[in-house]
Order: C-alpha cells, then structure tokens, then sequence
C-alpha cells in the first residue's frame, strides 16, 4: 500500500476457520522495522478469533540491524511532519475496510517504538476501543487534551528498563489522568527493555544494549492484553 510516494508492506491475517467479520487489532513493530516478530504477533492475534494487520512505519524493505540505523529510521518517523498519523491512519483505514473486521470493534498494540506511536495515537483521539503498548520508551510528540482519549490504555513496561525514563513515566501518568483516560500502567521487577521478544538477549548481547527477554512477563502482558480486548 501507498502513502504519498512511499510504497509500504503490511501483514494482514486472520483465521479462515472462523466465519464473518471480527474485532481487527493493528500491531506496530519495534523501531527495527516491520519484521518477523511483528508479523508473528499478528499471527497470534488470528489465532486468538481477531484480523490482525501488522503494518509498516518505514517502508518496504526498511529493516535495521543495528540500533543507528533503527534510530535514523524511527526519528524519520516522528520529525517528518504528519507521517505518524499519515502511515497509521493509512493502515487502520485498509484494516477497517477489510470484508473480514467489524469496524466498529478496533484495537491497537506496539512494541517499543511501536509503543510510542500508538499512545501517542490514544493521545491523538483515533477512535480505538484499546491499546497495548509493551516495552515502550515513552516518547511523546502529542500532548492529550481531556476528554481526548477515546481508546482505553494499558502500558506493560520492565521496572528495571533504562530507557524508561522517570520523567518521562511521570508526563505519561499525569497526562493520562488529566485526560480523563482508562489507564493502566503495569511494571515488571527485575524486566528490562524488549523483554517479550524471544531474540532479545541474544540481541542485547551482540549490540551490548539492556536487552533481555523475559517469559514470565511476556506470557503475562500477553494473557493481560487478551482479557483487556
């Protein structure tokens, strides 16, 4: 799919063994890029009775391997005037529009980077009924206005991760009951940063990043984020 003259390539997946349309989730990527992980949790969520549409924030083929490159990727994105908004809504629109979602049943969740577009996406007042953001720095680019937060919130972070700074958790929080918004933040002892991701340690080893997955907490983000939807 387009926006402006940028091609993108999305992952759109649902469980034919089910008939009709049923409640869609869009998935956004870590600041990698739109990759197998991301793909595979859209998976998930087809197995789970959802379409899912795992989109793209880059552009076709835009994969990182190393964190400069992820981050030159990801500052595109938000310094770009509109792009956020443009590539999401771009997405959530085809998703929306798929013969197979009950438009009127919408979700959204991210992880890292992903995390921070679709909160500040919630902030932005895209008519959402949840999103679930795991591992995310919480970057913010848009400020909620009250009463602005139509989707109910939920934040799954490590309370041992280096990128979440206290700052920044604080203009969350506050942001978020000044909204008026459903939101919960939930923090995992002794998690840090990418911790649903299998690679992850492997990962932070190579790179000599703070990340490290965590099978306790991935699984139990997971069974939260199911119940929530």
């Amino acid at each position: 799919y387009k926006v402006g003259d940028r091609e993108l390539t999305g992952h759109l997946v649902y469980d034919d063994a089910i008939t009709g349309p049923r409640p869609g989730v869009i998935v956004v990527h870590e600041w990698w890029g739109h990759d197998v992980y991301a793909r595979r949790r859209a998976d998930m969520l087809a197995a789970e009775g959802y379409t899912a549409f795992a989109l793209d924030m880059y552009g076709t083929g835009k994969l990182a391997d190393h964190p400069k490159d992820a981050s030159a990727f990801a500052k595109e994105v938000y310094k770009t005037k509109g792009a956020m908004h443009a590539r999401f809504n771009a997405a959530y629109k085809l998703l929306k529009q798929h013969k197979m979602v009950d438009a009127s049943k919408t979700a959204a969740i991210g992880y890292c980077f992903g995390g921070n577009v679709i909160l500040d996406m919630a902030r932005a007042g895209v008519d959402l009924k949840g999103v679930a953001a795991f591992h995310a720095s919480l970057t913010q680019s848009i400020k909620a206005k009250p009463g602005g937060v139509k989707a109910k919130v939920r934040v799954f972070n490590g309370a041992d991760d280096p990128f979440i700074k206290p700052e920044k958790l604080k203009v969350l929080k506050d942001g978020m009951k000044a909204a008026g918004a459903d939101f919960k933040y939930v923090a995992y002892p002794g998690v840090v940063h990418s911790f649903t991701s299998p690679i992850a340690t492997e990962r932070g080893k190579k790179l000599k990043l703070p990340l490290k997955y965590d099978a306790k907490a991935d699984g139990d983000s997971w069974r939260q984020t199911m119940s929530f939807f």
